[in-house]
C-alpha cells in the first residue's frame, strides 16, 4: 500500500497516491519538478522564479514557453520587453517607449535606430502624399521631394523625364555650386552633352555570365547588365552635402540621394540649417520648367 505522510493516509496504489497529491488542497506539489512546498504561495514563487516554468503569478496561468509568457505580460501587464520593466498603464508604457526607445506609438513598432524610425514616420503610413509629379500624363503624388526626384530619375514617369535631364536642371540652377561639384558637372552645363548612354551586347558574355566592362560585375542576363549600365552605378559623385551650410561633405551620384540624405537628418543639416532644405525644395519645383 502507498502512504501519504502529510495526510497520514494509506492508498491502495501508487497511482491513487499520486492522484491524491495532485488534487488535494493539503498538497502544494510541482509535478514537473517532483517537489512539495509548504504553502501554495511558495509553490507559486517556485513557478514564477524557476527557468523551467513560464508562469504568470497575477493571472495564475502557465504558458508553453518564455515567448508566450512575454507576449502575455506585454499585452496584459504593460511590460516593456526591452527593459524588462512593468508599468501601471498602457499610456505609461507607450510614453516610456517613446522617450527611451526608437518606437512608433501609433503603429506599436520598434525600430533599430533613430534614422529608421524617422524614415517610417515620413512614410505614407503617417504622411500624406502631397508632392505632385509635374510630368504630363502623370498623376502620381509623393511624400517627399526625394521620392519625387527618384521617380523622375528612374525614367518610369509617363513624361519620359530622365536622370540626365534632372542633372541638367541642377547644373543650370545651382550656379553657386552649393550642392554640386562644378568639376563633375561640366557635361551638364549649357552646351554639354550630358552623360553618354552605355549599353552592352551579346559580346559581354564571358562564357559563364554577362560581364560589365567597367567594374567586371557579372549578371545572369543581358537585360540585367544593361539595367546596371543605365543606373547611376558608374556616374561621378556630382552632388554633395555642403560643409558651408553645416553639412557633412558626403558626396552622392544622384540628386534624389542627396535630397534623401538631407531629409533623413542623418548629419543634422536639416535640423540646424533650413537653407539647404529650402534650396532643394526650390530646385525640385523647378523641375516643372523641363517642359514635361
Amino acid at each position: 500500500m502507498a502512504y501519504c505522510d502529510t495526510c497520514n493516509r494509506f492508498f491502495t496504489s501508487e497511482n491513487s497516491l499520486q492522484q491524491h497529491r495532485e488534487t488535494s488542497s493539503k498538497h502544494n506539489r510541482c509535478d514537473d519538478c517532483g517537489r512539495e512546498f509548504p504553502t501554495y504561495s511558495s509553490l507559486q514563487q517556485h513557478w514564477a522564479n524557476s527557468p523551467r516554468h513560464h508562469y504568470c503569478q497575477p493571472c495564475e496561468e502557465h504558458f508553453d514557453d518564455e515567448d508566450d509568457l512575454e507576449a502575455h505580460d506585454e499585452a496584459e501587464h504593460n511590460l516593456c520587453t526591452l527593459c524588462a520593466r512593468f508599468f501601471d498603464s498602457r499610456f505609461a508604457l507607450h510614453e516610456h517607449r517613446r522617450q527611451m526607445h526608437h518606437y512608433c506609438v501609433a503603429c506599436d513598432r520598434f525600430f533599430q535606430n533613430e534614422n529608421n524610425l524617422q524614415h517610417h514616420l515620413r512614410s505614407t503610413l503617417h504622411v500624406g502624399a502631397t508632392v505632385p509629379c509635374p510630368g504630363k500624363k502623370c498623376n502620381k503624388q509623393f511624400v517627399s521631394g526625394a521620392a519625387l526626384l527618384l521617380h523622375l530619375e528612374s525614367g518610369k514617369c509617363p513624361s519620359r523625364v530622365t536622370r540626365d535631364q534632372v542633372n541638367r536642371v541642377a547644373a543650370k540652377y545651382d550656379t553657386n555650386h552649393v550642392i554640386t561639384n562644378p568639376a563633375r558637372m561640366i557635361a551638364y552645363r549649357e552646351g554639354g552633352s550630358g552623360s553618354v548612354p552605355t549599353w552592352a551586347t551579346q559580346r559581354a558574355w564571358n562564357g559563364c555570365m554577362y560581364e560589365c566592362f567597367l567594374c567586371h560585375r557579372e549578371f545572369r542576363s543581358l537585360d540585367a547588365l544593361n539595367q546596371h549600365l543605365a543606373s547611376p552605378a558608374h556616374e561621378a559623385k556630382m552632388y554633395r552635402c555642403p560643409r558651408g551650410y553645416s553639412g557633412c561633405g558626403t558626396e552622392f551620384k544622384t540628386l534624389s540621394a542627396l535630397c534623401q540624405h538631407v531629409e533623413s537628418e542623418m548629419c543634422n543639416i536639416r535640423r540646424f540649417n533650413g537653407t539647404v532644405q529650402d534650396y532643394l525644395t526650390d530646385l525640385t519645383s523647378k523641375m516643372k520648367r523641363l517642359g514635361i
